[in-house]
């Protein structure tokens, strides 16, 4: 099997759309200043939480900044944005290569592409936006310093989604022991990362909001639990699992405290209870809305993107 990382961020559309926290969600709806509203999402991949706004009526006008890191993703995002928009009945306007405008009747959604480290990007960064959105980053970040950083991108809220939280099943059991051992080595190398990473990232983000002055307004898991239904998986699913799998072999393959041909045959198992439908895979998570402070008034605000 061939692994994209893109087409594991399209597989796992349907897995996030179930695991994002309603009464997170319902905080946001009720605490979003009046449109049009500036967004900055940060390791925004291709486009799929953009995308949300739009399918779930979150958000109905908005300038949009994209930023993410991999030319990869950014190259998939201007491709798969107006094919998604097109398909969806809406009309699609090429402004230049790194800018894309989304509209219909009611939605008008103006995006611009961001190829930079969100770090870089902070620097350069002109204005402050009305959101921010990370969604499953910052996970991947140094914490806490990472976060009065962020926090400098939004002048009022933060929705900060798909926050691991230091659970990882895996079931049917294959050993119990080297179950227990791959989970807990695999926890461990995100929390070995050279460029920053925590495997307990949603707990501790409590804190690291508060420590940078903001407020948590709500809070929730977001747990993935992905399983198959009458021996098929939903969507792309399989795939995403097979990713999952991927992201295992990546990260221990090689390990000193594994066995290389005991964790190549729990590898080639677990492929094999994918292709039998009978992998049931659930990872912990947390979602936040964080505010910064209060909305500005309607009565300031630009009409203008």
């Amino acid at each position: 099997m061939e692994f994209s990382f893109p087409h594991y961020l399209l597989s796992k559309q349907s897995v996030d759309d179930r695991a994002l926290n309603k009464t997170v969600i319902d905080a946001l709806k009720v605490n979003l200043p009046p449109a049009p509203i500036r967004i900055i999402e940060v390791g925004a991949g291709i486009g799929t939480m953009m995308t949300r706004l739009l399918r779930w009526e979150l958000v109905a006008k908005t300038s949009y900044i994209l930023v993410d890191e991999m030319a990869q993703n950014i190259d998939s995002a201007r491709r798969w944005i107006p094919l998604w928009a097109v398909n969806a009945g809406m009309s699609v306007e090429r402004i230049e290569q790194n800018e894309l405008r989304v509209f219909d009747e009611t939605h008008d959604f103006c995006i611009q592409f961001e190829c930079a480290d969100v770090f870089d990007f902070i620097k350069k960064n002109p204005a402050p936006a009305d959101l921010l959105i990370a969604h499953a980053f910052l996970d991947l970040l140094p914490m806490p310093e990472s976060m009065p950083k962020l926090l400098a991108l939004t002048k009022h809220l933060a929705w900060l989604t798909i926050n691991f939280d230091g659970v990882t099943s895996l079931e049917p059991a294959i050993d119990a022991g080297l179950d227990e051992r791959i989970e807990r080595l695999y926890h461990a190398t995100m929390d070995a990362r050279p460029t920053g990473g925590d495997s307990r990232a949603g707990r501790h983000l409590f804190s690291h909001l508060r420590k940078a002055g903001a407020e948590v307004l709500a809070a929730g898991a977001s747990d993935w639990v992905v399983h198959a239904v009458n021996g098929k998986y939903p969507a792309d699913e399989k795939y995403f699992l097979n990713f999952i799998l991927h992201f295992f072999e990546e990260s221990l393959t090689g390990h000193s405290e594994l066995n290389a041909a005991d964790f190549a045959n729990w590898i080639k198992e677990r492929r094999a209870q994918i292709e039998r439908g009978e992998l049931v895979y659930i990872a912990h998570q947390m979602d936040f809305l964080a505010s910064r402070g209060d909305p500005p008034s309607e009565a300031k605000r630009s009409d203008k993107f």
